[in-house]
């Protein structure tokens, strides 16, 4: 077995160990509005539940040599943003938001997507996403060293579910017809596989 002190590792280092290792990941895709007006639009793979009860998701966004990514600047800053599950009929589409562009410019532009207007908030959401979560932002946590902040951790509330009825069945999403993807390492994502069941101890 080997040991490593992720102190004498890169970061790049790390992060290879992590992203390797830590899988499958969720993908968000964020749907957030600068002060402009520009709506941005990004996946994140640091994504998953907080809490059920009241419902809250995370979103980790790393650091680029100390400066905030576009969307975790636009949530601070209108304290709402959408968040998307990606899955096997959107992820082309969305894989091209990932595209480096200056923050005047959506990343909309550059992929088949439409905007929809969300209920309870001012960010627009996706159409073509079969699950999309409106939120509100409850908490945005910076971490890293004092004099170096390497990554914003945002906690958002869920206020508005959006399920596409086709998915939907008797209070429950079928996992089958969402065909959500997941993120791997490198360049690899992952359709849903094999599906088994293991009854919990009572």
């Amino acid at each position: 077995m080997l040991s490593f002190d992720p102190k004498e590792n890169t970061e790049r280092e790390n992060y290879k160990l992590l992203i390797g290792s830590i899988i499958p990941r969720p993908i968000a895709f964020v749907t957030s509005v600068a002060k402009d007006g520009t709506v941005n639009a990004a996946p994140f793979s640091y994504f998953n539940i907080v809490s059920s009860n009241p419902p809250m998701l995370s979103i980790s966004t790393q650091r680029k040599n100390g400066k905030r990514k576009d969307t975790a600047q636009n949530i601070i800053d209108n304290q709402a943003f959408v968040v998307h599950i990606v899955d096997v009929d959107n992820v082309a589409e969305i894989n091209k938001t990932a595209a480096s562009l200056p923050p005047h410019i959506s990343e909309l532009t550059v992929a088949n997507l439409t905007l929809i207007d969300s209920e309870a908030i001012s960010v627009p959401g996706i159409k073509e996403a079969k699950v999309r979560f409106e939120c509100t932002l409850e908490q945005a946590i910076e971490l890293g060293q004092e004099d170096s902040i390497g990554t914003d951790l945002i906690i958002g509330k869920i206020i508005r579910f959006h399920i596409d009825e086709a998915i939907y069945e008797e209070g429950r999403i079928n996992t089958k017809k969402l065909g959500a993807i997941s993120r791997l390492a490198g360049q690899n994502y992952a359709k849903i596989g094999d599906i088994f069941s293991i009854e919990r101890p009572k």
